[in-house]
């Protein structure tokens, strides 16, 4: 929590020094776990510590659905390459994702990987829906998981608090805070975020941190 807080790490020092090591990791352990609801909160309602709004989401490619049978082997270069069936599908820019007969589950294809398209038989060519995948809506909020007790995290010591991720879901949230780039796909191209800062302090808690120190230490 370094964002400009000069001044208020100056007034807690100054109130925290007058308590004793046990009450001050108390303390500060409350003042994490508050922190990192209001910084989940803010993150849900997708804004800035200003109180702007996050940069939006790029608008994807439109997908090519498609309510007919595919078959084909994948992937290209392998010895034996598997047989892939699908009975509904949509193609989005390199990705063909639908429901893996074989498999039993929806799987994703890049189709520029495909081995060999081969002519669907008749007990196989059957039309159905467009395909739905789960979480569609949802989708459109961004850093649902991130956001959550699961990843972002909170704790204190007697000198410091501290709100923030670690291993994985940090290497995720570092590059949308600075703008950094990423491989959304394995095989993919390099991508470069737009720069939202999901954690820094809004005005609202830089004030609620100074008061509630200074009401701690006043009442104690």
């Amino acid at each position: 929590m370094s964002d400009g807080l000069d001044e208020i790490e100056r007034l807690a020092r100054s109130c925290l020094r007058s308590v004793g090591a046990s009450e001050r990791r108390q303390i500060l352990r409350g003042l994490a776990r508050d922190i990192r609801q209001s910084q989940s909160d803010r993150i849900a309602a997708q804004r800035e510590p200003d109180g702007s709004a996050f940069a939006p989401r790029k608008p994807r490619e439109a997908e090519q659905g498609g309510g007919y049978t595919v078959k084909f082997l994948y992937p290209k270069g392998a010895a034996e390459p598997r047989l892939v069936i699908m009975k509904s599908w949509v193609r989005q820019g390199p990705l063909l994702t639908g429901f893996d007969s074989e498999a039993g589950a929806i799987r994703s294809f890049f189709w520029d990987k495909v081995a060999q398209w081969l002519p669907v038989e008749g007990n196989e060519r059957v039309r159905s829906g467009k395909l739905r995948r789960r979480g569609a809506i949802k989708s459109k909020a961004m850093f649902r998981r991130l956001r959550t007790a699961r990843y972002l995290k909170n704790g204190a010591t007697a000198d410091e608090a501290w709100v923030g991720w670690m291993g994985g879901a940090s290497t995720i949230a570092s590059i949308h805070q600075e703008g950094g780039s990423d491989r959304p796909a394995k095989k993919g191209k390099a991508v470069r975020y737009a720069r939202r800062i999901l954690l820094g302090l809004t005005a609202a808690e830089r004030s609620m941190l100074v008061d509630r120190l200074l009401n701690h230490t006043m009442t104690s």
